[in-house]
């Protein structure tokens, strides 16, 4: 192991402990036995503010924590506090979770051991069998957006013991699901170890979703069927069985933000070792600079939260095996000294790294700073979840006017936004995600639900840019169920037969729905598990996607790697001419027909029914209709689609 190794490694009789401060007095590494009981070691500086030890007769499985002895001077930005027991920020396995106690909060002088949790030394040979990531082209790359413990937490052909664990996704009943349904990579909600709020444990509530890490190196230790270490070995066992599926494995990470929170917040790690190398803080450096929402930022411009951040990417991808990233409000990590900077220098480390420049990198390319929305603005080589894709198809297939033209740039992978030295798998493609409605919910809610939140339904987005089809929430109307069935069609077909790469949210392949909580962040309950009775209930839903997917495979027009040039598609008015300026600017236009070479997807916005003239000379086959999903026939000269309908056309031989 490198002698400029950070964490805790075996080495002959022992661990080696490094830890970095350069704010620091002198730092304990604590050492805990199987009842508890600690003993604490001396580490000794080096030049580059590393402390060190080497301690003897400890090894794998072996709970510690960290200890400094410093200065506390919030005014100054620094906080250390011995009394608090700190994890490693290196730390491979993390055991326990956090208790809301006084103690936890570094302004005193209570021992915070007894209520936090404990870094976990880790040590075990793991045999990968030959793996090999599956190196999915973009282009043919199909994302699925799930939660570990929510897809299979009510499954019932996974084992009970199994369900809601990084084992019960390596079950078959699982990868055979996502094999038939046709997507090629898991996207997986945060699984670095994360703390549960302490505002929501005392509403009786939980982080779900996972966006307040604690740990960069450790899966999150909930998802294992045992504690101590287990969580590494299992979440290893279920890439290799995704990858042998032929699966890829994505993380959503979030270094943008850690649980300590703001001024306020409890001392876990970073704060109490040197707070000032790894927050950003404001210029009253008492308080941190919050460009997340939640209290802190993470300053990626600095060397040490820039080396954490990449050493952590690399682990991810080089010791398990994963395949790329998906950076939660990425904004923030690309900032400079205030402003996003597509050159900075987290951006360019990422750019430069012979490792890292090889996996599939996605950002969420906002955050709430000042200038946060920065759609468009990442270097080559980055993919970013494209909000504009997103509110364009809702405002379309809802009716709102004037939408045409930016429908069909959407719809060709958003040029206007990746043109000038990208491509189109840019362009993540998203409708629904995690935050937010989920897909049956888009079209049966126009307002949110989220009560169940205990926020008085203040909380979540009140922009959803959805519509209810007639009815608030459920109904036994005949005519409102076909509407809305038609119109989760019609938004899953623009989504999989776009340009970009496509993001399918778990769940939303057979009607998923969280009763109209567009934030259900919190909700670790049947609100959020994926149930898997509605997907039995809605078999030909998930059958249509599966067609949809097909489609897309077996038509390399739909998964290109670069634009359109002019004049290799046609768009056609309904009455067969083509389109031209004052067609794309009529704010009444809803209707048209891209056509190709040997195919054609035609778009009927309207309410009404509208007759489309066809190229002449052509025979042509309905592969798919939105208003008949099930049917299939030839045509020649016209073809009739019902209101609110999508049909994909190819030509016959």
């Amino acid at each position: 192991m490198s002698s400029t190794a950070l964490g805790a490694h075996v080495e002959g009789d022992g661990v080696n402990f490094a830890v970095f401060s350069s704010v620091a007095d002198a730092v304990e590494v604590a050492v805990f036995d199987d009842a508890g009981a600690e003993t604490r070691h001396q580490l000794e500086q080096d030049a580059r503010d590393v402390w060190r030890a080497h301690v003897a007769g400890v090894g794998h499985g072996t709970r510690y924590g960290f200890r400094v002895h410093g200065p506390w001077s919030p005014a100054a930005g620094l906080r250390c506090n011995p009394a608090k027991l700190l994890l490693d920020p290196y730390t491979r396995a993390i055991e326990g979770q956090v208790e809301w106690n006084p103690a936890v909060s570094g302004d005193n002088s209570d021992d915070s051991a007894p209520y936090v949790q404990r870094s976990v030394v880790q040590a075990e040979e793991f045999d990968w069998e030959g793996d090999r990531p599956p190196g999915r082209p973009l282009p043919e790359t199909v994302f699925y957006e799930l939660h570990v413990k929510g897809l299979t937490k009510l499954h019932p052909d996974v084992p009970p013991e199994l369900r809601g664990t990084y084992a019960g996704l390596a079950q078959p009943a699982v990868v055979d699901y996502l094999q038939r349904l046709g997507v090629t990579a898991v996207e997986l909600l945060p699984v670095h170890q994360f703390v549960h709020d302490a505002q929501l444990v005392a509403r009786g509530l939980r982080n779900y979703w996972g966006y307040q890490p604690i740990g960069y190196f450790a899966p999150h230790n909930e998802y294992a069927t045992g504690q101590r270490g287990q969580q590494v070995s299992e979440f290893k066992q279920m890439v290799s069985a995704l990858h042998a599926a032929g699966l890829e494995v994505i993380l959503d990470v979030v270094f943008n933000h850690t649980a300590e929170g703001n001024e306020h917040g409890p001392t876990l790690c970073f704060r109490g070792l040197d707070n000032a190398a790894y927050y950003r803080l404001a210029d009253d450096p008492s308080r941190y600079v919050d460009d997340t929402g939640v209290g802190n930022t993470l300053d990626a411009h600095r060397p040490h939260g820039l080396r954490l951040i990449m050493d952590s990417l690399r682990y991810w991808v080089q010791e398990m095996h994963v395949d790329g990233f998906r950076f939660d409000l990425a904004a923030a990590l690309g900032r400079g000294q205030r402003d996003f900077d597509p050159f900075s220098g987290f951006l360019d480390a990422i750019g430069q790294d012979p490792v890292l420049s090889e996996v599939k990198l996605i950002a969420e390319p906002w955050d709430i700073g000042m200038g946060g929305y920065d759609l468009g603005a990442f270097p080559p080589g980055w993919s970013e979840w494209n909000g504009r894709y997103r509110d364009t198809m809702r405002d379309f297939w809802r009716g709102t006017q004037g939408m045409l033209a930016d429908f069909a740039t959407r719809m060709t992978g958003s040029s206007d936004l990746y043109g000038r030295d990208r491509r189109p798998t840019a362009s993540v493609n998203i409708v629904t995600v995690h935050d937010g409605f989920t897909l049956a919910d888009l079209v049966s809610y126009d307002d949110k639900h989220n009560e169940a939140n205990g926020e008085d339904n203040r909380d979540g987005a009140d922009d959803n840019r959805s519509w209810n089809c007639g009815v608030e929430g459920p109904t036994d109307d005949p005519a409102v169920l076909e509407l809305r069935a038609r119109q989760r069609r019609n938004l899953l077909a623009t989504l999989l037969l776009s340009e970009g790469v496509p993001l399918l949210l778990a769940g939303d392949e057979f009607a998923r729905t969280q009763g109209g909580n567009n934030n259900a962040y919190c909700q670790d309950n049947e609100i959020s598990w994926v149930d898997w009775q509605v997907a039995a209930d809605e078999s030909e839903l998930t059958a249509f996607v599966t067609r949809l997917l097909q489609i897309r495979r077996e038509h390399p027009v739909l998964r290109r790697d670069r634009f359109f040039a002019p004049g290799e598609i046609a768009w056609l008015r309904p009455d067969g001419h083509p389109m031209d300026d004052g067609d794309w600017s009529n704010a009444e236009a809803r209707a048209a027909a891209a056509v190709g070479t040997n195919g054609a997807i035609l778009v009927n916005a309207w309410w009404e029914p509208l007759t489309f003239n066809l190229p002449a000379g052509r025979t042509w086959s309905v592969e798919l209709d939105t208003a008949d999903p099930a049917g299939r026939r030839s045509v020649t000269g016209t073809v009739e689609l019902s209101g609110r309908s999508l049909a994909v056309l190819v030509a016959d031989a």
